[in-house]
């Protein structure tokens, strides 16, 4: 047996560093593909990837195997299962990640390539971030590099802007509302504000009491409907969409953080992922 310790890495420099909360999976994966491993076993304190946090949804079922892209969305919008970093290695050296628990036996939840039956379900999962501030610029000058302004400074402050709106232009001017995580938004504000006052906007709004919420899955692509479910179930029970993000395989909805809860169960519920069938 070979022991190898995980969480490491260098930098550009030859500096040791480390490579962020779970740094240990990307670890694995890089040595699993340096090796040409056949699958990379990662033991962890869950049984696998579930269909929605389990404490939220008690009837979430565990995943048998699900694709490195859903895994990717899964992981960076907000599920904890895995490292991004680590995903994107499997994905790219194509190493299949098993997923299993330190303290159970049973087979958890293979990361792999897609395949014919990952198309057929529509919906894989729904996960929650809560850590994540809105930040609204009101009444910006509409023309050309005011955008480059005011993301420039944030991006060199190694910020990272999440979900990104600009409203209708009326009279010359625009409001622009965007997302950055709950750790950066002091810093972003104090960046914002010094930009607002040269590029003459009127004001600069924050809401830190917001969450986003999605859906993921690779059955999306081929389906229709299903972004009018989810704006339909999330009203019917008074819910406010406030920003709207998608992609091939998911949508992202930010709402107020109270509802967070609420909003994971009725999605759960509305495409299904509770019945007793196998995914």
């Amino acid at each position: 047996m070979l022991v190898i310790a995980g969480f490491q890495g260098v930098d550009e420099k030859d500096n040791i560093t480390t490579l962020g909360r779970g740094g240990s999976d990307t670890s694995a994966v890089a040595i699993a593909a340096a090796l040409k491993a056949d699958i990379c076993e990662i033991y962890t304190d869950v049984e696998g990837v579930f269909t929605a946090d389990p404490n939220i949804c008690p009837d979430a079922r565990k995943l048998n195997k699900i694709s490195y892209e859903e895994m990717l969305e899964m992981a960076s919008l907000g599920a904890k299962v895995l490292q991004t970093r680590s995903v994107q290695f499997a994905k790219k050296y194509q190493v299949p990640i098993h997923v299993r628990s330190t303290f159970e036996n049973g087979t958890g939840t293979i990361v792999t390539k897609e395949d014919q039956d990952m198309e057929s379900v529509i919906v894989s999962g729904v996960t929650y971030d809560k850590d994540e501030a809105k930040i609204t610029v009101t009444k910006v000058p509409d023309m050309p590099g005011i955008a480059s302004k005011l993301f420039t400074p944030i991006s060199e402050a190694n910020i990272v802007v999440d979900m990104i709106i600009q409203n209708v232009s009326t009279d010359g001017l625009t409001d622009l509302t965007f997302t950055v995580p709950q750790a950066d938004f002091k810093k972003a504000m104090e960046l914002v504000m010094v930009t607002a006052r040269e590029i003459n906007a009127q004001d600069v709004l924050a809401d830190t009491n917001i969450a986003k919420v999605s859906i993921v899955g690779m059955g999306m692509r081929s389906h229709s409907g299903v972004a009018s479910k989810v704006f339909t179930v999330l009203a019917r029970e008074g819910i406010n969409i406030m920003m709207i993000s998608t992609s091939e395989i998911k949508i992202s909805c930010v709402i107020e953080s109270k509802y967070t809860e609420l909003a994971v169960r009725i999605l759960h519920e509305a495409f299904g992922l509770g019945e007793n069938k196998e995914l």
